[in-house]
């Protein structure tokens, strides 16, 4: 079977929309482990930057890196292990304005990585480009601003705690026994 192409994975996403974006769903997460988990690999790996070069490219590797980890390992570790990945991606493509030659309803993915950081300076700097998209017509400024107020308050992810290892504060249960953001 020949590896996807950037073009397969945009159209993919695309015609899965919102709904399935941001739902937890085992047959759409089946369907991403199918058709895209090995290309995953390729672009954690670093045999995809060239990429980059090309908005559906750098949307694609985005896709690969920060959103197919999130659906292909719920729960583990290893749906934050290409964060860093996704974000000097992001970054790259921001600076070559492919953000800008993207549709409103797409464009967020490449601000998503900022929003998934755990660094105060990426939210800031996330925000404003999510801000800057609602003003254009598109969402997510509403949360990117969520994320950051969570990482603000407790200078990580809560919900992220038991797939890292990391102990919970009294507050950060609170927070999630609560209804608090779970990721």
């Amino acid at each position: 079977m020949e590896a996807p192409t950037s073009v397969l994975i945009v159209e993919f996403w695309r015609e899965a929309g919102r709904k399935a974006w941001f739902t937890k769903d085992d047959a759409f997460d089946a369907a991403i482990r199918e058709r895209f988990e090995a290309t995953h690999h390729s672009a954690a790996r670093g045999e995809l930057t060239g990429w980059v070069e090309t908005a559906e490219g750098a949307l694609a590797l985005l896709l690969l890196t920060d959103q197919f980890p999130r659906n292909l390992w719920r729960g583990s570790a290893h749906a934050f292990a290409t964060d860093p990945l996704a974000r000097a991606t992001a970054r790259e493509a921001i600076a070559r304005g492919h953000h800008r030659a993207t549709a409103l309803d797409l464009r967020g993915f490449f601000y998503l990585p900022f929003q998934h950081s755990e660094d105060p300076a990426d939210h800031e700097f996330g925000l404003s480009l999510a801000e800057a998209l609602e003003r254009d017509g598109g969402e997510s400024g509403r949360w990117a601003r969520h994320h950051r107020d969570v990482v603000e308050r407790f200078g990580r992810f809560p919900h992220r705690n038991a797939a890292l290892g990391r102990r919970s504060t009294a507050d950060e249960l609170a927070f999630l026994e609560g209804g608090g953001f779970a990721g």
